[in-house]
């Protein structure tokens, strides 16, 4: 018991030392720590005022037991006999009775009684006493289970602490890179400016120097014209001299007319496709015209003339090629298809490129044939004996190839490509000769006009270009209002269609749009008859159409069950003597209508197994090739 109150004194010195006791230094202050201790001084104080009041009363307990159980070991040591001492005056005393003397039976059985008494009380104080213990002991475990949870939280909170110091440090090293980064971030903005200022005025300074380009082109290009019409004025003026002179002379004729006077014969000379200059019909038409005299006839030799009738014609060529002259000579295709022949089966079938297939085109002579596909690359083939046989690669494309096209002599081919410009190959040389940039966007067509040296592009830019590929120069800009994925040429006329679902015809001689003509569906192809007078279109909707331009109205719709347009380049064409249409499908089957009758009149299946992008009709008539997205060119016959 002594144990214990020093126990509880001890807890009791603790709890009174209040907050000024001396702690660990180490330890952290905080406004939750000082709310515990308060609440565990509370406790301990309301605790201890029971325990103040128990110890005391049980501490007076033991010694009245001591007190009585000395004097009862007295009261058996004495005799019977009463006998007045001091102890029983203090007993009186300490009873209350000290006015009566008792006997001592009477005392014993009082003091028994009392006894008794002490003892009831003396165990049910240390009942009491026990379940305090209990209680006291309970407490002290849930008062070290709370102190060793408050170092576990110290523990806590100083981890915590440190977690909160690095995370600290961390984002003043983030608020560090932040305020680098955002003053890097000004400087290149400011760069930036400085820089955007500087391509502005580069792009100004490029524009004035485009315009003076040009004006100093068109005056040189005037003044050129100039020269050659002096030169022209000059020669026609010394040939008229010439003859004039010749007229006067007089020679004698043999009797064979191609025979001369040295017995030495002339060789016969067809002069080409070109008429005769207009000042030698008109002043020596009938000079040529007489017939042959024995003594007087012109004296100039039929090779004289010959010589200054091609040097005419050879003027006349050269000066067509020049800016503003006159149009230059029409070349015309060299077969001539007086009926077409309907394919019906496959001769030859080649994986031709590295990817999709998009462009076909047969040369003027229908022996020379050219691809281009999304790899980038042109490829020429000869047909011979039914089969394809290589020629030839063009490389040096920039992108993908839309369309491919044949000037007239069959010497030069033009494509479309994806990196916005046109590029044209000479026939035989592999690298690209000039490249015709100036579109925004992607070029999906380029086509030669009637002439070698002049061509226009259509782009999904919305323009149409018109260009002189004797200087690679665009001579003129379209805006055509939507998204053009074909063109084609005629005499004076460009025809254009476009994703809007509509064809419009623009005059080469003037500025404006002359007809529009709708049709329901993006507009995928144009294919223009070769006597200008029919053109078939190829749309989205998945049909053909029969455009007849004496009147402008369509004449004529195809359809037929299993025939889909596969992509916004799908490419139709008439056949070379315009009685059948021919185009392919996305299941790979080509339709040929018969443009008469408005009847399907077959279809071919077989090699292609992906949709087909493009078919082309040699110039001849006996001859298809068609190609697809799976990389096949198929040869029909």
């Amino acid at each position: 018991m002594i144990g214990l109150e020093r126990r509880a004194a001890a807890r009791d010195s603790a709890a009174m030392a209040g907050p000024g006791a001396p702690c660990d230094p180490c330890a952290p202050v905080a406004a939750w720590k000082r709310h515990i201790l308060r609440q565990l001084r509370h406790r301990d104080r309301t605790q201890k005022a029971l325990f103040l009041e128990l110890v005391p009363a049980y501490n007076h307990l033991l010694e009245k037991a001591e007190l009585l159980a000395k004097f009862s070991e007295k009261l058996k040591s004495e005799p019977k006999d009463v006998i007045s001492t001091p102890h029983q005056d203090s007993r009186e005393e300490a009873s209350g009775t000290p006015d009566q003397v008792s006997s001592p039976a009477s005392l014993k059985v009082k003091w028994q009684q009392e006894k008794k008494g002490l003892q009831l009380v003396c165990g049910e104080m240390a009942y009491q006493v026990v379940r305090k213990s209990a209680a006291l002991n309970t407490l002290q475990s849930q008062l070290e289970e709370r102190q060793g949870r408050l170092e576990a939280l110290q523990a806590c909170v100083v981890q915590l602490q440190e977690a909160r110091a690095q995370q600290s440090r961390r984002l003043e090293e983030r608020q560090a890179e932040n305020s680098a980064q955002r003053e890097a971030y000004e400087t290149l903005r400011e760069q930036a400016a400085h820089q955007e200022a500087a391509l502005r005025r580069l792009q100004e300074e490029a524009r004035d120097l485009l315009e003076q380009l040009v004006q100093r082109k068109a005056r040189a290009a005037a003044e050129r014209n100039l020269r050659n019409e002096r030169r022209e004025r000059a020669n026609q003026a010394r040939v008229s001299q010439e003859l004039k002179k010749a007229a006067k002379r007089t020679v004698s004729i043999s009797e064979i007319p191609n025979t001369l006077e040295d017995g030495t014969k002339e060789e016969t000379v067809a002069l080409g496709p070109a008429s005769k200059p207009e000042f030698l019909e008109n002043d020596s038409c009938e000079k040529w015209k007489r017939p042959y005299r024995s003594a007087s006839a012109t004296s100039l030799t039929l090779s004289r003339c010959v010589d200054v009738v091609k040097g005419l014609l050879d003027f006349k060529k050269r000066r067509g090629h020049s800016v503003g002259g006159v149009s230059e000579q029409r070349y015309q295709s060299i077969p001539v298809c007086v009926s077409a022949q309907i394919p019906s089966q496959a001769q030859d079938v080649l994986d031709a490129h590295l990817s999709e297939v998009n462009a076909v085109c047969f040369g003027p002579n229908s022996s020379l044939l050219a691809t281009g596909g999304a790899d980038r690359l042109i490829h020429l083939w000869n047909v011979v004996g039914g089969r394809l046989e290589a020629n030839q690669t063009l490389e040096g494309a920039g992108g993908s190839i839309t369309s491919v096209d044949f000037d007239p002599s069959g010497s030069q081919v033009l494509a479309a490509t994806y990196n916005q410009a046109a590029q044209l190959w000479k026939v035989g040389e592999t690298q690209s000769k000039e490249t015709l940039s100036g579109h925004k966007d992607k070029v999906t067509a380029a086509k030669f006009k009637l002439t070698r040296h002049q061509a226009v592009t259509g782009s999904r830019d919305r323009t149409v270009k018109e260009w002189d590929l004797g200087r690679a120069y665009c001579s003129r800009t379209i805006n055509v209002l939507s998204y053009c994925n074909d063109v084609v040429c005629g005499d004076h006329i460009i025809i254009s269609g476009h994703n809007d679902q509509k064809i419009r015809f623009w005059d080469s001689r003037g500025p404006h749009c002359t007809q529009v003509i709708p049709v329901q569906g993006r507009v995928t192809s144009l294919n223009l008859s070769h006597d200008q007078l029919h053109l078939l279109s190829c749309s989205r909707d998945n049909t053909l159409k029969v455009i007849d331009l004496r009147i402008s109205n369509i004449r004529q719709v195809f359809r037929a069950d299993g025939f889909k347009c596969s992509s916004d380049w799908t490419k139709a064409v008439f056949s070379p003597d315009r009685s059948y249409a021919l185009v392919g499908s996305s299941n790979g089957t080509l339709y040929i209508w018969d443009v008469n009758t408005g009847k399907l009149e077959t279809s071919l299946q077989g090699p292609h197994c992906t949709a087909v992008n493009a078919v082309a009709w040699c110039f001849s008539g006996n001859h298809v090739v068609s190609v697809d997205q799976g990389r096949k060119v198929v040869l029909w016959h």
